[in-house]
């Protein structure tokens, strides 16, 4: 079952979600609802949904970068972002570590903001420690793009949405994106948008 995609503005989006016990995890309800949100991020298409993002207040996020995502990329597009496939997997009560100060900005979208994109600087590495989707211990080490999706995904959990960490001055419709910037350079996009 395909789950409605909430969008910015609802009050979920902007509230600290709830804390799963294993029990809770591992109830017919939780598990049922992992599925749906499985399908759902697939049908958007996303690399990740958290429950936030479907009306549900809760510590729970899946996230999957598939390699179908990525056939429009240039190889040294793959390369400056660091992006790679990533299989189906489930994080609970995440926990976030930024390792290192290394940052990368690009833009960033969301399935809870329809249509735009703006630049958002990332850490390049984090590690992440959490539950999966049977109530065992995950630790999680990534760097690239896993990592802007594991820090993407995370904040939706703690109310953060990309538009508070984004450049304000690179928000963009995806039709301007796709006129203006897509076929130029990171860094050209980085100097118009942090000019005064």
């Amino acid at each position: 079952m395909r789950l409605k995609i909430v969008t910015v503005g609802e009050p979920v989006l902007r509230a600290t979600s709830q804390v799963l016990s294993k029990e809770q995890i591992l109830s017919p309800s939780i598990q049922n609802l992992i599925d749906y949100m499985r399908e759902t991020v697939r049908d958007a298409p996303g690399v990740g949904l958290a429950a936030p993002q479907v009306g549900e207040s809760l510590q729970l996020a899946v996230i999957e970068d598939r390699a179908e995502y990525h056939k429009n990329l240039t190889e040294s597009e793959m390369k400056e972002r660091g992006r790679a496939a990533v299989p189906f997997h489930v994080l609970v009560n995440p926990v976030l570590e930024i390792r290192g100060e290394s940052t990368a900005t690009f833009f960033e979208g969301c399935l809870s903001l329809p249509g735009f994109t703006a630049l958002v600087p990332r850490a390049k590495e984090v590690r992440v420690t959490g539950l999966d989707h049977r109530g065992e211990p995950r630790v999680i080490e990534a760097s690239g793009w896993y990592a802007r999706i594991l820090q993407h995904e995370i904040d939706h959990l703690h109310g953060t949405l990309y538009i508070d960490r984004m450049h304000a001055r690179s928000l963009s419709s995806l039709e301007n994106y796709t006129r203006h910037w897509k076929d130029r350079s990171i860094e050209y996009a980085i100097s118009k948008a942090i000019q005064d």
